[in-house]
């Protein structure tokens, strides 16, 4: 089932046993741990049932050796396989979606790190500017959007980003309207981009092939994280994406949302939802048929669709976080202050008074 209080990368959908060799994900255990703590918070009434949903929580965040993930280093590892021991790629370099994975191993209530590693990892963050936007860089979508689901960064600052004059929130917004106007210059003519085809993330695609398209070797990847405007780009564009970034600059994304889901509905009847991801470039050499649709949904798309809409719409999931003691103790020793985290500790101390 696990390790060390981790969970494997991928389980089996019926056994809860681990499939596909896959390693414990240090990033994937703390998003799980991140959804288990909202729920705890949610929960708060004294029946049976939410009770037992709160200490079966407890349990679980506290049990997890996020200590021991280091590796005798001060950063995180990516994983650790039965097999060969620990991955070699730690969670030491350049901005990621780590950001709500430090967190929680900073405020662990049994096996907590020290700080020395995050300070170490957001030491590399670098700042680039495209299209007149500076913002701290990362190509992928999904990079600025996975720990915004569950914690407000508005307003609240690190040392990385407070020597920048921005918080990360607004990073996000930035990187977002960055990959606006990547699509909307489209420099390598890709079909379809525009304003209302944007959003490059980690995905499924068409490949891997090589397709000859009006007289250009045309080359398609399968999954991997694609990314603006510095790519990698093959014209896989993933409609959860965009949408995922709709607290952050909900008047660029409300207008795509729609486009999209009316494209896709159109040459993909009795599709529900928002696909993985679709190619409108991609050329099936075997039919002379343009365009490709992924078949699959997966919940790791689905779910923050649903949440960023909830945050959008009421901050529900970030105010339930808010109330959680141990994402505020690690925001606290992240080096986080400003915003709803000052007032927050004030209303604490005060109660203690």
């Amino acid at each position: 089932m696990g390790y060390k209080g981790f969970f494997y990368h991928f389980l089996d959908m019926k056994t809860g046993c681990r499939a596909l060799e896959s390693e414990l994900s240090t990033i994937d255990t703390a998003f799980f741990i991140a959804g288990v703590l909202a729920a705890a918070n949610y929960f708060t009434r004294t029946t049976k049932a939410e009770t037992e949903i709160r200490l079966i929580a407890q349990k679980l965040y506290s049990r997890v050796e996020w200590n021991w993930a280091l590796n005798g280093t001060d950063s995180i590892s990516h994983g650790w396989e039965p097999e060969s021991g620990f991955l070699k790629s730690h969670w030491d370099c350049n901005y990621s979606e780590a950001l709500v994975l430090y967190i929680l191993a900073l405020g662990s209530p049994t096996f907590p790190i020290s700080k020395k590693g995050y300070k170490q990892w957001t030491s590399t963050f670098e700042c680039k500017t495209a299209y007149d936007i500076e913002y701290i860089y990362a190509g992928p979508l999904f990079i600025h959007q996975l720990s915004h689901i569950w914690i407000d960064f508005r307003n609240i600052c690190d040392d990385a980003n407070r020597k920048h004059g921005f918080d990360y929130f607004e990073n996000s917004r930035r990187a977002t309207y960055v990959h606006k106007a990547y699509a909307v210059e489209n420099k390598n003519k890709f079909e379809g981009y525009g304003d209302d085809c944007w959003g490059l993330t980690a995905s499924d695609g068409p490949g891997p092939d090589t397709v000859v398209i009006d007289g250009e070797d045309r080359v398609f990847h399968n999954y991997i994280a694609r990314g603006a405007p510095f790519g990698p780009d093959d014209g896989t564009v993933a409609p959860w994406a965009s949408v995922a970034s709709l607290p952050f600059a909900p008047e660029i994304v409300l207008e795509i949302s729609r486009d999209t889901k009316h494209r896709l509905e159109e040459n993909t009847p009795g599709t529900k939802g928002l696909v993985a991801s679709y190619n409108p470039t991609y050329k099936d050499e075997s039919t002379g048929k343009m365009g490709w649709i992924s078949e699959w949904l997966f919940g790791l798309n689905q779910g923050p669709i649903i949440l960023m809409i909830e945050n959008y719409k009421s901050g529900l999931i970030w105010d339930i976080m808010k109330r959680c003691p141990h994402i505020i103790k690690g925001l606290h020793l992240a080096g986080f202050s400003g915003g709803w985290l000052d007032l927050t500790t004030m209303k604490e101390n005060d109660g203690e008074s």
